[in-house]
C-alpha cells in the first residue's frame, strides 16, 4: 500500500464528511459477523497425526486437527477445537493452541489473531510509521473510497486489470489455498473469493481495522460466499502457516511498506508447496528510463519506504529460493511473479 500526504487526508476525510455526515461514527463502529449456512468442504495436506491436549478436547465430533494453520513463535501446527473449515463462520468459532508451546489463539471481533502478541496484556509493541498508518480506522475506510485510485498516478492499471493479470500468474496454484498478505481491505481477497478459482481464501493484514473493513465489504456483496473466505491478523515477517502448506500468495501494493522484504519474502518461500506461486505489485523506485538526474530526488523522497528496483526485486526472490521470475511494468508500477521450485 502506499501513503498518502496528510493535505490529502484533509481532502479526503472532508470531501467523505460532506457525503456522509455519520463518517466519523462509523468509522467507531464494530458491526457483528453474519455467517452463511452453507458447508464447505476442505481439505489439508495431512503430513502427521498431532494429539489434542486434554484441555482442548470436548465432543469427538467437534474437534478436528489441521497443519494448515502454525504457532508464529515455534511454526507447530496448531491443535484446533470447534467446528472444521476454512470460512468466516467456521474460523470465528474455533479455537487453535499450539502443542509445543501451550500458546493460544482465538478470533478477535471478525478475524482470528494469529500474531505473535495476540493475548498479551501487559506488553505493547509500536510498529514503524507506515505500519501503523494502515491500522487507522480513517484510512482503513478510505482505502477503497479515494486512496486506491491515486495509485493510477504511477501506472497501476486499475484493480480490475491488476487481478487479471494476477490470475495469469496464478494459473499453476489452482484449486488450491490462496494468501493475500497486507490484503488491506480485502480488495484483491474478495475477487479472489468471487472468482471460485481457488479452494479456499485467506484474507489476511496486520490491521485489525482493515480487517474489520474487508468483513464489512464481504456483507454488503452478496456474490461472496463467506464459506470460502477467512480473515486472519499476522505479521508478514512471521507467517502463521506450515511449511509447504500454501499453493498460492499474493501481496498487491505492500513490498514497499513491509519493514524488512527480506524477511518476508523469506517467509512467503517457506510457506509455499513445490510448484506454489508468488505475485506481488509494487511501487518501484525508478526504472530503466528514469532519467539519473531525477533518480536522486526520487530516492531521497521515498528514503522512508522500501521502494525497491526492478533488479533488486528480482535478487530478492531469487536469493530467497524463488525461480521462474516475470514481471511487466508500467511507468513506476511492477507486478512480479516467482515460483517454489
Amino acid at each position: 500500500m502506499a501513503v498518502a500526504s496528510p493535505c490529502l487526508l484533509h481532502h479526503l476525510h472532508k470531501s467523505l464528511l460532506l457525503k456522509d455526515p455519520s463518517f466519523s461514527r462509523n468509522l467507531r463502529f464494530r458491526p457483528s459477523l453474519h455467517f452463511s449456512s452453507q458447508p464447505f468442504r476442505f481439505t489439508v495436506r495431512a503430513t502427521s497425526a498431532v494429539a489434542l491436549e486434554p484441555d482442548l478436547s470436548t465432543q469427538q465430533n467437534q474437534t478436528v486437527e489441521t497443519d494448515l494453520f502454525s504457532c508464529p513463535v515455534c511454526y507447530e501446527p496448531l491443535i484446533r477445537k470447534g467446528s472444521p473449515g476454512l470460512n468466516l463462520e467456521a474460523i470465528y468459532r474455533s479455537g487453535f493452541k499450539c502443542k509445543k508451546c501451550n500458546k493460544s489463539y482465538s478470533s478477535k471481533d471478525v478475524y482470528l489473531d494469529l500474531t505473535i502478541t495476540a493475548g498479551l496484556r501487559n506488553y505493547s509493541e509500536v510498529k514503524p510509521f507506515r505500519t501503523e498508518l494502515f491500522r487507522s480506522p480513517f484510512v482503513s475506510f478510505v482505502y477503497e473510497r479515494g486512496w486506491r485510485q491515486i495509485f493510477n498516478l504511477s501506472g497501476f492499471p486499475g484493480p480490475d486489470e491488476e487481478f487479471r493479470m494476477a490470475q495469469e500468474f496464478f494459473k499453476p496454484a489452482e484449486g488450491g489455498i490462496l494468501v493475500d498478505v497486507s490484503c488491506g481491505s480485502g480488495l484483491f481477497s474478495r475477487k479472489f473469493a468471487k472468482s471460485g478459482t481457488y479452494s479456499g481464501v485467506i484474507a489476511l493484514d496486520f490491521s485489525e481495522n482493515m480487517l474489520r473493513q474487508c468483513n464489512d465489504f464481504i456483507k454488503q456483496d452478496e456474490s461472496i460466499l463467506p464459506s470460502n473466505i477467512a480473515l486472519v491478523r499476522a505479521d508478514v515477517s512471521r507467517l502463521p502457516f506450515s511449511s509447504g502448506a500454501i499453493d498460492a500468495v499474493h501481496a498487491a501494493a505492500a513490498l514497499h511498506c513491509w519493514s524488512s522484504p527480506s524477511n518476508a519474502v523469506a517467509e512467503i518461500s517457506r510457506i509455499l508447496r513445490s510448484g506454489g506461486v508468488f505475485v506481488g505489485s509494487t511501487f518501484l523506485r525508478y526504472t530503466s528510463s528514469t532519467p539519473w538526474i531525477i533518480r536522486p530526488f526520487r530516492e531521497r523522497i521515498l528514503q522512508n519506504y522500501n521502494y525497491l528496483t526492478e533488479e533488486e526485486i528480482e535478487d530478492l526472490c531469487t536469493s530467497c529460493g524463488l525461480t521462474n521470475y516475470t514481471k511487466n511494468v508500467q511507468q513506476y508500477f511492477i507486478i512480479f511473479s516467482a515460483q517454489k521450485p
